[in-house]
């Protein structure tokens, strides 16, 4: 079975799935990351794949993905050194990454080596959902879920579409406006996750962009099941150089 479908089928609440970027701090520490992330209890984990120009993303994530371009990262780089992660690493491990390097390395291909590695999902911001069927069809055949994301302006017949054709999660942006860490979630944003949550939809719910404190990620979990950590420890990775301290120091923010 898929890691990401058993994860939910466990029914475990305050889910925690964290993201940063491959070849960030240092160009070789990115299974270090991984190993540490687990060894530290978090549900999941997102693996950003660098791109010159992430569009859906904020500073802290441009800047990294520019720190591990200049690093020397490349998804040739990326899966050789994820090809023996499954040895030690059991939590799922999603790829997240924009369409043009993946088209570039090639589809079918890239789909084969997450398979190879033991990727079991992948988060692509720029793949539109009117021609996501294609690819998913391919990534069925190597067991990968394709997690399209949602957000507060997204139509509730468009939510209804992509929870009966995409299964997985859904990641459901707390904005529409690019990652990066905010204080708390205001009324508008709480109002939309009430929404998306009453829908009653068959795909579970993770909370994203925005989330960087106690406030945020209790919020995030009282609507859906757990949040997604991108840029707040982005930067606690880039400040510590250590993810032993970086992923302490988030937890620590997440709980006080």
């Amino acid at each position: 079975m898929n890691r990401i479908t058993q994860l939910f089928r466990e029914g475990k609440k305050n889910l925690l799935s964290v993201y940063f970027c491959a070849g960030t701090p240092t160009l070789d520490g990115t299974v270090e990351v991984i190993r540490t992330l687990e060894r530290n209890d978090v549900s999941m984990i997102e693996i950003g794949i660098p791109f010159s120009d992430p569009m859906a993303d904020g500073l802290v994530i441009q800047n990294a993905a520019t720190r591990a371009l200049h690093n020397g990262m490349s998804l040739h780089l990326l899966f050789e050194q994820l090809k023996d992660i499954r040895r030690e690493v059991r939590i799922p491990l999603i790829l997240m990454g924009y369409l043009n390097p993946i088209l570039h390395f090639g589809f079918e291909r890239f789909c084969e080596e997450c398979s190879v590695c033991g990727i079991d999902g992948l988060i692509i911001p720029d793949l539109p959902f009117d021609y996501a069927e294609t690819y998913r069809q391919i990534a069925e055949r190597y067991d990968l879920k394709i997690i399209m994301l949602i957000t507060p302006e997204t139509s509730e017949e468009r939510v209804r579409r992509i929870d009966a054709q995409t299964d997985g999660f859904i990641y459901m942006v707390s904005s529409a406006a690019t990652t990066g860490e905010q204080q708390d979630f205001d009324e508008n944003k709480q109002s939309y996750f009430r929404r998306i949550a009453a829908m009653g939809l068959r795909n579970p719910l993770m909370v994203g962009f925005g989330i960087s404190n106690k406030a945020t990620f209790d919020a995030a979990c009282r609507y859906a099941a757990g949040g997604i950590v991108g840029s707040r420890f982005v930067t606690l990775l880039e400040e510590e150089q250590s993810a032993e301290q970086a992923i302490r120091k988030l937890k620590e923010s997440l709980s006080q």
